[in-house]
């Protein structure tokens, strides 16, 4: 590939994947969809403040379908599987076509292939992931904690409850459910569990394995009644007292990774359970 530098999360299409691409996003001749230069320029900042037509993705050529094959080479799988989720959804808003029930199928085959391949670190995982999903309560939150962490840590614990609790939110939200009466962490992880098939009660695991999932799926919730408790007991969130300090920046880390593994693994479920849904701002 000329003119750029692959990295272990780059995306590595088969020929027969990327000709799929081209036949449902109307690449054949150069072009991609209805798009004009400017409207797609358009797309790609807005949706993803990205920009499309920038020398990074000029290796390839200067049509809009060149730009896009380029920028699929050279950028992350969960990036690239997001943008092709957003080119179907807007595919379809303008549009009746024929064959969508097809079309579909083998696009999201290969965006599931895509997203398989993806283990970056969990904390950037779980940022890049909020953004792309415009979860921009969670992006804050995360935010906050890390930037806290070292000066302000019951101030970075307080944010990381908070992370857990807007990934919740948005979920809650976008399958139509009623926040629980206790709003805190532990009422709102235990209101996500159900609808996304977490419970620990579950009997549908294979045998061989169930038990130890069941136990993980124990020590998820013992971690968020942990995450809130440590909130209550030495976080900000209720205002503290002068030379107020009960934890280091060691323990501020512990809760942000947690809530960190937390909530990427209640996105990640959320992908999987409903696939061509995305979460949005909440």
């Amino acid at each position: 590939m000329e003119g750029s530098m692959r990295t272990d999360h780059m995306v590595a299409l088969k020929r027969s994947e990327m000709r799929v691409i081209d036949e449902i996003f109307e690449m054949g001749s150069g072009y991609v969809l209805n798009f004009s230069d400017r409207t797609m320029a358009e797309f790609f900042e807005d949706e993803f403040g990205i920009e499309i037509y920038q020398e990074k993705f000029d290796f390839k050529g200067t049509s809009k379908a060149k730009h896009l094959r380029a920028f699929i080479e050279v950028e992350d799988g969960y990036t690239v599987g997001q943008v092709l989720r957003k080119l179907w959804n807007y595919r379809n808003s303008y549009t009746e076509r024929d064959h969508i029930e097809r079309d579909e199928k083998r696009l999201f085959e290969i965006i599931s292939r895509i997203d398989a391949g993806q283990a970056p670190p969990v904390l950037s995982k779980l940022s890049n992931k909020a953004d792309i999903l415009s979860l921009d309560t969670v992006l804050r939150d995360l935010k906050r904690a890390l930037d806290s962490a070292q000066q302000d840590p019951e101030s970075a614990v307080t944010s990381s409850c908070s992370t857990v609790e807007s990934v919740c939110r948005s979920i809650l939200i976008e399958l139509g459910l009623e926040l629980p009466t206790k709003k805190d962490i532990k009422g709102l992880f235990n209101a996500v569990k159900r609808p996304l098939g977490l419970s620990s009660g579950r009997t549908d695991f294979d045998p061989m394995i169930a038990d130890d999932v069941r136990k993980i799926l124990g020590g998820l919730a013992t971690i968020v009644e942990g995450i809130g408790a440590l909130r209550t007991h030495g976080g900000d969130a209720h205002g503290r007292e002068r030379g107020f300090s009960r934890m280091d920046m060691r323990i501020a880390n512990l809760a942000i990774h947690s809530a960190s593994t937390v909530s990427l693994f209640l996105i990640e479920t959320w992908k999987n359970k409903y696939p061509t849904k995305e979460l949005h701002k909440h």
